[in-house]
């Protein structure tokens, strides 16, 4: 039995390898989740503490940032509180990382 997952205008994506691999329910939480995780690695944050810190690469962090921005911007009014508050908490925690990093680097 396939996992199916409804995407735009529904297209279907199936999911070839089984219900094994199950993926988290897509929301805009986990999109905001999925981008702030992108934006902390272009940051230099390692995902894992034992792990080696990924390369800095502060125009990717930014531009990732913006694109939180617009989503930002694009949805207002139509987030309910927890996504309004998870959306502002992330821009605010990525901008400070941001500009520790700016710093830190010397750019």
């Amino acid at each position: 039995m396939a996992n199916e997952q409804g995407g735009p205008r529904g297209f279907r994506m199936s999911d070839s390898e089984g219900a094994g691999d199950a993926l988290p329910e897509m929301s805009f939480a986990t999109l905001v989740l999925s981008l702030s995780t992108s934006a902390l690695l272009h940051l230099g944050v390692p995902p894992e503490p034992t792990e080696g810190a990924p390369e800095l690469n502060l125009p990717l962090a930014r531009q990732t940032i913006d694109i939180l921005e617009i989503l930002r911007d694009k949805t207002q009014g139509n987030l309910d509180d927890t996504e309004s508050r998870l959306l502002e908490g992330v821009l605010h925690d990525l901008r400070m990382r941001f500009v520790a990093a700016r710093t830190k680097s010397g750019a």
